[in-house]
């Protein structure tokens, strides 16, 4: 494993033997008040912890001790259609969208918007047109942020929010996510994000922010030290969307259950053919550079 001393500012691709950008330490936007914006997140997410009542399935999400709520448009896990994500009660539902419309995490969601269209258009594109798409077909859908390509966010609450190894595998293979690390930690001692496959172990700041393949790359954490606290934020987009778009707003099933042999046979080759079409949206790093 190499350990990258990352100073959590400066952005900078993580690039494979080909050049192809396939993630991002993003760092954060020259602003004076980030890290005022980022302390006000890190205390929010710890104000709703305190207000909030977590079901027993947000508490043992699987990925680390800590609680975890999901929040915005989704597809998968059971639903017959994409829906907002169902919270436990309208009190929660309040808490959650006043974190979320907060100043902070408006910035936050912005921010990473930005360098994911920088550093990977081609997928940007692809997530924007997915969920333009989703929207138009049910406009009753919520996007918790407007300019953002990413139909869906997680707030890990901590306080000491340290994940197990784990890839998601809801998300699109050659999709990216954003995490964003919160809190108030010592990076030097813990938090680190390990890229197990890639043999990295980055050090990640609190305001920080790295985009990765979430669902290809098992990824985890350092702990952190004793009596610090750390959270984190997660911006994704599920899988599950882009096929209902594609089947014509329809499950799977739906689809082959009408689908003429033709049709079915497209799909097929276009299931074979996604994989080397998604890793040839990565940019190369050469083409962004001379940019």
């Amino acid at each position: 494993m190499t350990l990258y001393e990352w100073d959590g500012r400066s952005c900078c691709p993580i690039v494979d033997s080909q050049e192809r950008v396939i993630g991002v330490l993003a760092g954060c936007p020259n602003q004076e008040n980030w890290e005022g914006l980022m302390s006000d997140a890190a205390n929010e997410i710890a104000h709703t912890r305190k207000e909030i009542k977590f079901t027993d399935k947000q508490l043992n999400g699987g990925r680390g001790e800590f609680p975890a709520i999901a929040v915005g448009i989704s597809y998968g896990g059971g639903r017959k259609e994409p829906g907002n994500f169902a919270q436990s009660s309208a009190a929660a539902l309040v808490l959650l969208t006043n974190l979320l419309t907060s100043t902070c995490f408006q910035c936050l969601s912005g921010f990473a918007t930005c360098v994911f269209q920088a550093y990977a258009p081609l997928t940007f594109d692809c997530y924007w047109k997915c969920l333009e798409s989703i929207q138009s077909w049910n406009p009753r859908l919520r996007r918790y942020f407007e300019k953002t390509a990413f139909a869906a966010c997680t707030v890990n609450f901590g306080p000491s929010t340290v994940c197990r190894p784990h890839t998601d595998r809801a998300n699109l293979a050659f999709g990216w996510c954003a995490i964003t690390a919160l809190g108030d930690f010592d990076p030097n001692k813990g938090g680190h994000l390990i890229l197990w496959d890639l043999g990295l172990i980055i050090r990640f700041p609190p305001g920080s922010t790295i985009l990765i393949p979430s669902a290809l790359l098992t990824h985890s954490n350092v702990p952190i030290q004793e009596g610090e606290t750390r959270y984190s934020f997660v911006q994704y987009l599920a899988a599950g969307l882009f096929r209902w778009v594609y089947n014509g707003f329809k499950s799977d099933a739906d689809f082959e259950a009408a689908a003429t042999p033709a049709q079915s046979a497209k799909r097929e080759a276009d299931r074979q053919s996604r994989w080397k079409e998604g890793v040839g949206m990565f940019a190369k790093w050469s083409d962004l550079h001379k940019g």
